[in-house]
């Protein structure tokens, strides 16, 4: 029977330079990449995912310029919290995605994984007033769990980390309004699986709105029955490990050269 996981295959090709934990963190960071490429959740050679090198305050960003089915291990830039990056002959990274992912580094100890995307169900969600209505079997799962920051132009401006960290708070799902979705977690697999579900949510809603017809929401009661069945089931289980092991071993059948 195969192995869950591809933590044996990823060590074998672990170059003398990289920790087993760093470099675990790299393979697994660099197959999101490649995960978000192949369910088109990639704005060609923007938006970013990040993951804290495990022990440290550094985390993992992509080489601005490469599309995602580019990004390896190996060419991941580990930077610090000022963005100084801490890899000789190092890609250049974007200074909006530093903005963004650093805010929630810097105020979250507890997060080590964060995903920022621009699809467009989640832009068009973003847009409006009432933000994810809890309508479909996956957005209630999200019943009182979403935090959201106002739209401020490109974030470029370093004191806006500030302000989109105090409106993230203690939740793991954010709507940046006008903008687009933001998703952390203490894990990759916990953050992947959340934007998943995030997105599916904003699909379903953006569709059903679509339709012309009148709208049904159930009971809030019953939407947060359901988001902490949720919880209990997803992110305190493993669940969300198991998914994102079968997605690694997906793109790893595709094409295992993300792994070097």
């Amino acid at each position: 029977m195969r192995e869950k996981s591809l933590t044996r295959e990823f060590e074998q090709r672990r170059p003398a330079r990289y920790t087993e934990k760093e470099w675990l963190a790299r393979c697994e960071l660099a197959a999101a990449y490649r995960m978000f490429w192949h369910l088109g959740w990639h704005e060609l050679i923007y938006n970013h995912i990040t993951l804290r090198v495990p022990g440290t305050e550094h985390f993992l960003i992509n080489p601005f310029g490469l599309m995602y089915r580019e990004v390896t291990a190996s060419n991941l830039v580990k930077i610090d919290l000022e963005g100084r990056s801490l890899d000789l002959d190092a890609y250049p990274i974007n200074p909006a995605g530093f903005v963004v992912h650093s805010a929630v580094h810097r105020a979250r100890a507890d997060v080590a994984c964060v995903m920022h995307s621009h699809t467009t169900a989640g832009q068009v969600v973003s847009c409006q007033r009432d933000g994810l209505l809890p309508l479909s079997f996956t957005s209630v799962f999200y019943t009182d769990r979403i935090a959201y920051h106002d739209f401020e132009g490109i974030t470029l401006e370093h004191a806006e980390s500030t302000r989109l960290a105090a409106d993230l708070g203690d939740r793991n799902i954010m709507i940046l309004r006008n903008h687009g979705l933001l998703v952390c977690g203490r894990s990759i697999e916990d953050a992947f699986a959340d934007h998943y579900l995030l997105q599916r949510a904003c699909e379903v809603q953006v569709a059903a709105q679509g339709s012309g017809v009148a709208l049904r929401q159930p009971d809030h009661a019953i939407a947060v029955h359901a988001a902490d069945q949720f919880d209990r089931a997803a992110r305190q289980g493993d669940q969300n490990r198991l998914l994102f092991d079968a997605m690694a071993r997906f793109m790893w059948d595709s094409d295992p050269g993300f792994c070097r």
